[in-house]
């Protein structure tokens, strides 16, 4: 082990969060730009399905703006879907046998070459005032391998899909005009062993800044602190893309969670030469700092600002707290300065119904959903995570370790790191980098060894305040567990943790991943022909254990900074035990929804600081009558005494982190439990049994309403006497007003429902394309006379000596649902003044767009059907032009099924969004059977 490594008690530093928010036009704007985008499918191989990109003769890669098909400025791209960011297309398709096991078995991405390449293109308009300043579009992630291309011009690749990345686009910007963005994803390659998604599932924004300005995640703050005052160290990484040579002042203010300044810092500096960055140390004083913690998670503001003779050139906020860290290796893991025990989650980035394109909301959503069970730790499993996640870590209280994706010492490893801890490194959160997690190939030898050295060394490089970890699961003896600096132990089975522990003594350890126990919400008795697993805490191996076991184990050694669980929440994919039809995990405290496994409330009795009493099973077992049921009761109460019909089944004693069991006789009735404390009653908690389902109820997420737009609602039904019925699985059909729907789930592993209900657009081509002359004899219903000769249109097309009009035919097939299906024609430019019949009847452009046909059911056909175009031809100004011979596409749009969704052992969970111009959202439920139900907010 290094050195650095062997120290008793690791050093204490004091870390600060980073963000940053649009400022006005007089210096930078940062511009949230998820709204309006456009989007296919291509492929990933056939040039044709991909829209003829890089076909030319001159591609994107050989000549400085030639973008071409759907990467050119002026692609027609009317035909396609209409999107807002953030976007997975995965979570919109289907599920199929033959799609990938980690993935959930989506037909999409690998395997699935019409699904595994997706273009996205926006306009947008840049003014005149903009000239002189720097232009970039700023990409919190892409999944995955993006090619980025402007205004024609290409940008560049990226190929991880968990990195954000930035282009500066200044000198292709078409000033005063409109300008084109386009993004090709290919997410053929995955990138980890679990559900992923596809497509720009991060938002993108447009900033705009002077040339001289605060560099890509351009701050980093450390602080030390001395009794009551904390002293704040800010470096200011400056970068020059103009040829401005004088001093610039840097004013670095401190506001308090009210606003009001508290330090302030002025210094001049000299100009970082042209198109290279400096970087700047400035020092502030906070005195009688609050210092941020997992219960009052106090942020403070640095606003940096870049002055050029007197006047303000750039504005850059960033949101921080200041506490201290330490790792101990007798004692744990100290937050300021006090002992803490981690009670920690890895979580993968995807949700029910909605997949990885989380609205910020929905990550608020799901630290809170895990703050309320106890849990004061998340692990980003294994992946940098999204900037929202962060800021609710920071806002909410919750302890982070960081992670990037792969193992390495070449540029692809090195710079994502640097990626992730440069966007990262100031957030109070974040405790520990991880760089690396179950690398089997190494964990045991040299290689490990090395690889696991250079990369702590190059982190400290970057951030020296925080320690690095790799969790490790295939023994615990040698390679990478003999030199990292924390130790991450996955599973207790998989190595003796005490043993290790025994021989590295100087070298702090945690739980980085415990339990991977199986369970479904709701399911009390193990059925692997459906593929159900009892939600009992039970060893999902021999040679694993047990959440309690796990808990235990960790609770008891001080020496352990704590655990973290595998998982928080279930997830897409890599449904272990099972397989097809299973799609997700079965690890998870909560369900894929944010639904609570009785697991849940074993860990808030032992993690959490209030009065827990919970009961599992529920008490509806019809037709078990006088079998024996196993009850358990999970509670921190001294005491526990179980009533069944209000005759006592005898009190318990709670020993320390465990929970109580009885064997109950099945009587339909009330089932209750009281919990004391001290001797006296502090708790009760009844299972009733209920009546059959009659109404729907709709329930409002009321902690998350008041942060945006966006509302979680939970799905149930109550009999007669409105109690919750914990087996009702009815299908409950949705509609709304005022908002949309984003997506719908139920959380169980089993459901091949769809997550999505939308229109489904394809676009059909124009084939056999022909030409010939006009004649002024021509009519409607001889534009197919055979008597006439036609040939290829265009092919050797003499372009200065052409005809006055020429006539086109070409043919498209349609399938069936021509009543239902809306079906339009999108003209491309290949004429002057055209008509359009299709089947021999003249068809007019549409309203809103004069080069849009909408084509009604009445002279389609199924099947084979005819179009014919008259228009005079386009001329070649120089010879060199290129010509439009592309007719145009044919849209089909089948409309959407309802929205809808069964429930799973009593629930099911609906995601919406309410417009922005609208003052109510109505949510309306119906099933067959059900009295409805009306939710408005």
């Amino acid at each position: 082990m290094r050195n650095s490594c062997l120290k008793k008690v690791l050093s204490v530093f004091v870390l600060i969060s980073f963000s940053v928010f649009a400022q006005s036009k007089s210096d930078r704007e940062l511009i949230l730009m998820d709204k309006d985008w456009r989007f296919s499918f291509g492929h990933l191989f056939d040039t044709e399905k991909d829209f003829d990109h890089a076909t030319g003769y001159f591609s994107y890669l050989t000549k400085t703006g030639f973008g071409d098909g759907p990467a050119a400025k002026d692609f027609d791209d009317r035909a396609w879907r209409k999107v807002d960011l953030p976007h997975d297309w995965t979570v919109e398709q289907p599920f199929g046998e033959s799609g990938s096991f980690s993935h959930g078995f989506k037909t999409a991405g690998k395997g699935f070459p019409e699904k595994s390449i997706g273009w996205y293109r926006k306009k947008i308009s840049i003014p005149d005032a903009d000239k002189g300043k720097i232009i970039s579009l700023k990409f919190d992630g892409v999944f995955r391998d993006s090619k980025v291309f402007f205004n024609g011009y290409y940008l560049g690749t990226v190929q991880s899909g968990y990195n954000g990345f930035e282009y500066d686009v200044t000198a292709y910007v078409n000033y005063g005009g409109e300008n084109t963005i386009v993004v090709r994803a290919d997410a053929s390659m995955e990138e980890g062993w679990f559900y992923e998604g596809a497509g720009i599932y991060r938002h993108v924004y447009l900033q705009k800044t002077n040339p001289i300005h605060v560099a890509l995640n351009g701050t980093y703050l450390k602080s030390e602190l001395e009794k009551n005052e904390a002293t704040v160290t800010a470096e200011v990484s400056i970068e020059n893309k103009g040829n401005y040579k004088g001093f610039i002042e840097i004013v670095q203010t401190i506001l308090d969670a009210s606003n009001k300044e508290i330090a302030s810092v002025s210094e001049n500096f000299l100009t970082p030469e042209f198109y290279k960055t400096a970087t700047f140390t400035s020092k502030l004083k906070v005195k009688n700092p609050i210092l941020w913690d997992i219960d009052n998670p106090n942020l403070y503001r640095l606003v940096t600002e870049l002055k050029q003779n007197g006047q303000r050139i750039d504005n850059y906020e960033t949101s921080f707290g200041i506490r201290t860290i330490k790792f101990d290796a007798e004692k744990g893991f100290f937050l300021n300065g006090k002992p803490l025990k981690l009670k920690g989650t890895n979580n993968h980035q995807d949700h029910a119904g909605i997949g990885t394109a989380l609205p910020d909301e929905i990550q608020y959503y799901r630290i809170k959903k895990l703050k309320e069970m106890g849990s004061n730790a998340y692990r980003c499993s294994h992946h940098p995570p999204t900037p929202e996640l962060l800021e609710a870590c920071d806002k909410l209280g919750m302890l982070v370790i960081d992670e990037t994706r792969l193992m390495g010492i070449n540029d692809y490893h090195l710079n994502n790191l640097e990626q992730m801890m440069k966007r990262d490194r100031n957030h109070p959160s974040i405790i520990c980098w991880s760089v690396g997690n179950e690398e089997w190939n190494i964990e045991g030898n040299i290689v490990g060894e090395r690889i696991t050295n250079i990369m702590q060394d190059f982190a400290k490089t970057i951030d020296p305040t925080r320690p690095v970890t790799v969790g490790i699961s295939s023994g615990f003896r040698s390679g990478i567990s003999s030199v990292v600096e924390i130790m991450g132990y996955n599973y207790l089975g998989n190595g003796d943790i005490d043993a290790h522990r025994n021989e590295f003594k100087s070298q702090p350890g945690m739980g980085t991943e415990e339990g991977s126990t199986f369970t479904t919400r709701g399911v009390y008795f193990t059925d692997d022909a459906k593929h159900y697993k009892s939600a009992y805490d039970q060893k999902p191996r021999p040679t694993f254990y047990s959440i309690e076991e796990g808990w235990k184990f960790y609770a008891q050694r001080p020496y352990l900074a704590g655990m973290f669980i595998w998982t928080g929440f279930d997830y897409h994919g890599e449904p272990t035990p099972y397989g097809w039809p299973s799609v997700t995990s079965y690890f998870g405290m909560m369900d894929v929804c944010g639904f609570p496994k009785d697991n849940v409330f074993y860990l808030k009795s032992w993690w959490g600081n209030k009065p827990v009493l919970h009961i599992m099973p529920h008490w509806n077992w019809n037709g078990m009558e006088g079998k024996e049921i196993n009850v358990w009761v999970q509670s921190n109460c001294d005491e526990v005494e179980l009533f069944l019909n209000k005759k006592s089944i005898g009190k318990k004693k709670m020993e320390l982190n465990s929970h109580l069991e009885w064997k109950v006789k099945y009587v339909p009735g009330i089932l209750e439990a009281i919990g004391y404390k001290n001797g006296k009653k502090v708790l009760s908690e009844i299972q009733r049994t209920t009546g059959n389902a009659e109404n729907i109820k709709l329930s409002l997420d009321k902690e998350n309403v008041s942060k945006g737009n966006v509302y979680v609602v939970t799905v149930g039904t109550t009999d007669k006497n409105g109690l919750h019925v914990p087996t009702a699985n009815d299908e409950i059909e949705f509609s709304i007003k005022g908002g949309k729907i984003l997506g719908v789930g139920n959380g169980d592993p089993t459901s091949l429902e769809k997550d999505q209900f939308l229109d489904e657009i394809s676009l059909v081509s124009i084939t056999n394309f022909q030409e010939r002359i006009a004649f002024n004899v021509d009519q409607p219903r001889k534009l197919d006379d055979k008597e006439y000769q036609w040939k290829e249109a265009f092919k050797d097309r003499d372009y200065k000596n052409q005809a006055k009009t020429y006539v086109y035919r070409g043919q498209f097939y349609l399938e069936n649902n021509l009543k239902t299906n809306k079906v339009s024609f999108f003209y491309k430019k290949i004429g002057i003044e055209p008509t359009i019949y299709i089947n021999g009847v003249v068809v007019e452009p549409s309203k809103e767009d004069s080069k849009k046909y909408i084509l009604g059911a009445a002279i389609l056909k199924e099947g084979k059907n005819f179009i014919n175009i008259s228009a005079a031809p386009l001329q070649k100004v120089k010879d060199w032009d290129i010509m439009n011979t592309d007719p145009g596409i044919i849209q089909v749009i089948t409309p959407a099924e309802p929205w809808k969704r069964k429930l799973f052992n009593g629930y099911a969970q609906i995601i919406i969004q309410k417009d922005d111009n609208s003052n109510e959202v109505a949510l309306t439920a119906s099933a067959k059977g059900l009295r409805s139900a009306i939710l408005k907010n």
